[in-house]
């Protein structure tokens, strides 16, 4: 098929979708003639740069897929890496389409405010020659893995918090509680929440030597910055009772180390102290799609991993995220978005006023039955995941992919896999042999959540 003049060939089409157009196979075409050089980098909180080297063709002929390549990849670099400066070196004409695309008014506004948010300073596009460019000054952080002591891992959730107690790595004792943090809007609820459950943690262990949270949302230097646990506290509020709300809570159960990280990122290092490796990618699919992500040397990076909103679609029908305005983005394609979206494709029909939750859940049902239409929904999602973590691996140099969350419960993650892994080796190959795929045991993951938490702070 071709797109902006250039011709993408496909293999593999989700039978429910077949005007999907994989952005990682445009991309491949697209840098096939593409031959002047020109970098993206990003900026983020303390001088930290990503520079992502790259090709346009620099052509009139070319402008349209130049601009098109360039603002896909920067929206990538910006919600996997983030920043809040970017910098277009090697052309100024294409440096300026991006800047008016990412203008408070333009169309990629949402992202310009959140990034702002995110790092507390007003967005911005420079433009620079390719010579100019920055130097890339990356710096990732030792976490995890330390299993001594008596400690509590805590992973908050947007239903359940979970809290353990942790002896020299082994969980002691461990409880679920369901809670309400996304339609509260005391952050006092949310507090006495946290303590609650740190209490009935330190009240199993003899001491407290450690507290290492797991929690949805962007965290920097311990503190909040983002995150829809929070979702109806006034903005007047946050500030002041949620952006230290963990460390706050902390200190209820005494002055000792604490370490706040993203709950993506405890995923992916409860996988690589389990497979005792490292560039570990862990994507789960549920409300949303989550990734974390550990280094060659057993590191996070403080990037923000954002897969959600990174596209992997160039058909200009892909539904749109409601949240940003963009559309093709990861979350409407690995999570129960993408299941509904795709039973509604297959004729399957719901309850009305069902929640999302419980029309995956129905779909799930269908696929006990062998349903043909549910068996589709799966390849379908498996068809998308196998041409995206060729995307994904232009970002992240990962050898492992854990696959989590309930869209990959039961035999519907099997499908997943199996389908993927399919896409891999008839379009993929190269990719194929370098890395392994990962469902891991849900009640394993669970208790290796745990753990990756509670051994987030060093003792001294």
């Amino acid at each position: 098929m071709d797109f902006l003049g250039i011709n993408v060939l496909l293999e593999n089409i989700p039978s429910l979708d077949k005007g999907f157009i994989p952005l990682s196979k445009f991309n491949m075409e697209f840098l096939k003639t593409a031959k002047s050089p020109l970098a993206i980098a990003i900026e983020r909180d303390n001088a930290l740069i990503s520079v992502y080297e790259t090709y346009i063709h620099g052509t009139d002929t070319m402008y349209a897929a130049d601009c098109y390549y360039i603002e896909r990849l920067v929206k990538t670099l910006l919600w996997t890496r983030g920043g809040y400066r970017v910098y277009v070196c090697g052309d100024e004409k294409i440096g300026e389409f991006i800047k008016g695309i990412y203008d408070t008014t333009g169309k990629r506004a949402f992202d310009n405010k959140f990034m702002a948010r995110v790092y507390e300073k007003d967005f911005e596009i420079i433009c620079l020659n390719y010579d100019k460019r920055p130097a890339a000054n990356e710096l990732s952080k030792s976490i995890g893995g330390h299993l001594e002591g008596c400690r509590i891992g805590f992973d908050a959730g947007g239903s359940d918090r979970k809290v353990s107690a942790v002896i020299d790595g082994k969980v002691i004792y461990s409880e679920e509680v369901v809670w309400f943090p996304k339609i509260n809007e005391d952050p006092d609820y949310h507090f006495d929440e946290i303590v609650k459950a740190f209490q009935s943690a330190a009240e199993r262990l003899p001491r407290v030597d450690a507290i290492g949270i797991s929690s949805a949302g962007i965290y920097i230097n311990n503190l909040t910055r983002v995150a829809s646990l929070f979702l109806k506290v006034p903005e007047e509020l946050f500030n002041e009772k949620v952006k230290d709300i963990y460390l706050r809570a902390a200190k209820v159960i005494g002055d000792i180390p604490v370490e706040v990280a993203n709950d993506g990122d405890i995923t992916a290092l409860a996988g690589a102290m389990e497979l005792n490796d490292t560039n570990v990618l862990g994507i789960a699919m549920g409300t949303s799609e989550a990734a974390g992500y550990i280094d060659d040397e057993g590191n996070i990076t403080g990037w923000l991993n954002e897969l959600a909103f990174v596209p992997v679609d160039c058909q200009t029908e892909a539904l749109m995220d409601e949240w940003s305005g963009d559309i093709g983005c990861g979350v409407k394609y690995f999570s129960q978005d993408a299941v509904i979206k795709l039973a509604t494709v297959a004729g399957i029909t719901f309850v009305e006023n069902l929640s999302p939750a419980d029309k995956l859940k129905e779909v799930q049902k269908l696929l006990e039955d062998n349903q043909p239409a549910a068996i589709k929904i799966y390849e379908s999602i498996g068809c998308y995941l196998g041409h995206s973590l060729s995307l994904y691996s232009d970002i992240y140099n990962f050898k492992h992919i854990l696959l989590l969350g309930r869209v990959m419960s039961g035999e519907g993650g099997n499908i997943i896999v199996r389908v993927a892994k399919q896409v891999l080796r008839s379009e993929y190959p190269t990719l194929c042999d370098k890395i392994k795929v990962h469902l891991p045991d849900e009640d394993n993951r669970r208790v290796g959540q745990s753990i990756a938490a509670a051994s987030l702070p060093t003792v001294n």
